[in-house]
């Protein structure tokens, strides 16, 4: 049977690294790109399959959250952002903390929370936000603040990270979001996000975050003038700080929606969706969850994901902003019956969890 599997691939690099997979063997750069490069997306996606299943079965999380995006002032000007307005912007805002709790109904168990670099804002106005919704809602986790943020809330008010994340998880912050990481390449940053937190920043603040007991997740965004080699790179950084702390809890890819940026004329095709999930799956082999994110995939393409390595659907989302400023297709949130579906379409069964991979009690 192995032997059968094995030729079976029109891509003999994919027979080399399914046989390190089931070995155990950790996957290199070489291998990555690879990944990324073969033609053979089906066996590709075996693989990943195979290893998805080994870990958790046919099992796939998901949670009921509300992302809650508290402002979109911001004082950077990423070429990829369609979210971002200056102060004084007809269209700028900041929702009060009463807009803010209001967003957490009964049965919501995760409250993710990011928004732009707002130059006004200080440090104490986040502490007494998170307060609110501690006291709000008690049983909700607060997932909050992208390492982009809390460098920009570093240098503005010239507070250590270390003394910003004390003071956060007093006030009720139980992990932090992936976003922010962008790509790990200098070259992109100089061209897209200069002025925003470094890879090397980026990764010093989830070390830090880690060493504090405060557990993260980590992105990649993809789909724009990233090139393979790159994509690769950035995943073996990650891995290389999952090695060191053991604090990420997944690993969520970004597909890069064009809206009017149009750094690309399109979004990454469907194949290259399912070949980043799987690819990730592979050479993260330490993550102990990948996330199919439908909000920027779409739902039909995220069901798929869920047999190309993903074992997550993210969660309900509520009233997603980021990614439909860029004219993201999908729905700006699901019901719990939905997320329900996608996974069953899948082949899979669907298992809820809180903001920190615990399962909880679900009944369809």
């Amino acid at each position: 049977m192995q032997a059968a599997l094995t030729t079976a691939f029109r891509d003999h690099r994919l027979a080399r690294i399914r046989d390190k997979v089931c070995e155990r063997r950790r996957l290199d750069f070489r291998d990555g790109l690879a990944l990324f490069d073969t033609p053979d997306l089906i066996g590709l996606g075996r693989i990943a399959s195979e290893e998805k299943r080994r870990r958790t079965g046919d099992r796939v999380c998901f949670v009921v959250n509300r992302h809650i995006n508290y402002s979109n002032v911001c004082v950077l000007t990423c070429r990829f952002c369609e979210f971002a307005r200056k102060r004084g912007d007809p269209d700028a805002y900041l929702l009060s903390f009463e807009e803010i709790v209001g967003q957490l109904q009964p049965g919501v168990r995760e409250a993710h929370v990011v928004g732009g670099h707002h130059p006004d804002l200080p440090l104490q106005w986040y502490v007494n936000m998170l307060r609110a919704i501690r006291a709000h809602a008690p049983e909700v986790q607060i997932k909050a603040f992208t390492a982009s943020e809390l460098d920009y809330l570093a240098r503005r008010w010239k507070t250590p990270v270390e003394e910003i994340l004390a003071a956060f998880r007093d006030a009720g912050l139980d992990a932090l979001p992936g976003g922010g990481a962008e790509v790990f390449s200098d070259r992109i940053r100089r061209r897209l996000f200069r002025g925003k937190a470094s890879a090397g920043r980026w990764l010093q603040i989830h070390r830090l975050a880690h060493a504090a007991g405060i557990p993260t997740n980590a992105s990649l965004l993809y789909g724009h003038v990233e090139t393979t080699a790159e994509r690769v790179r950035h995943l073996l950084m990650l891995r290389d700080l999952q090695d060191e702390t053991g604090g990420f809890l997944a690993f969520i890819p970004l597909a890069y929606q064009p809206g009017t940026t149009k750094l690309v004329a399109r979004p990454a095709p469907a194949p290259d969706d399912l070949r980043t999930i799987a690819a990730a799956r592979l050479l993260l082999d330490n993550f102990a969850h990948v996330k199919a994110y439908w909000v920027m995939l779409g739902e039909s393409i995220a069901s798929v994901a869920l047999n190309f390595g993903a074992d997550d659907l993210d969660g309900t989302i509520g009233r997603e902003r980021i990614a439909h400023a860029a004219g993201a297709g999908s729905a700006a949130g699901l019901a719990r019956s939905g997320i329900v579906r996608l996974i069953e379409e899948a082949g899979m069964t669907p298992v809820e969890r809180d903001a920190l991979y615990r399962t909880v009690p679900f009944h369809a």
